[in-house]
């Protein structure tokens, strides 16, 4: 089965994105067409941009980009799970996207986007260009939680969904599903 990370997009501390992204990786696993892995940006500690070489290299000497390369690399696919500050993609979600190059392409990427109204559509969209950018193949079929403070059960932290959420992740993975196969021969 191919590998799916769902990559938690943010590292400020106070974040929901754990929340989002813990529902997202379940229901990737229920959904049988993945082995989904849940990634946390955080759990690297990823310092602004530091490789002396470009990354098309693949020349790393820091410890956090090699490990950061190794996790990238064993994944086929990938939902990035991004919160949205100021109409734009988390600084860290970018800084980690730029910290490597080959290790990315010819992946598909779903993208569940959250914030305020605009439920995180404008850093999706942004996203979705950077992410062209890496020789990925950014699917149009993703997740949106609008006013996401309010999804997320005061009790438990958990994130509440609903249909729309719900039948938005099984159009994103399905998708996601297709491009992985389809993009397999092209990947070394």
């Amino acid at each position: 089965m191919p590998k799916l990370h769902v990559i938690i997009g943010s590292t400020r501390p106070g974040r929901v994105g754990p929340a989002v992204a813990r529902w997202i990786h379940a229901y990737a696993q229920s959904h049988g067409k993945f082995e989904a892995e849940l990634v946390d940006l955080a759990d690297f500690k990823l310092p602004i941009y530091d490789e002396p070489n470009s990354p098309r290299l693949k020349d790393y000497q820091h410890e956090h980009t090699k490990r950061w390369a190794a996790s990238v690399a064993a994944a086929d696919a990938f939902v990035f799970v991004a919160p949205e500050y100021n109409y734009m993609p988390s600084p860290a979600l970018v800084n980690a996207l730029d910290f490597l190059y080959h290790e990315w392409n010819y992946k598909p990427a779903g993208i569940a986007s959250y914030g305020g109204v605009a439920a995180g559509a404008r850093a999706g969209n942004l996203l979705r260009i950077h992410l062209s950018t890496l020789k990925m193949m950014p699917i149009p079929e993703g997740v949106l939680a609008p006013v996401v403070a309010s999804l997320i059960d005061k009790d438990t932290g958990a994130f509440q969904t609903n249909d729309l959420i719900t039948t938005s992740a099984k159009a994103m993975l399905d998708e996601l599903a297709l491009w992985t196969e389809a993009l397999k021969s092209l990947r070394p």
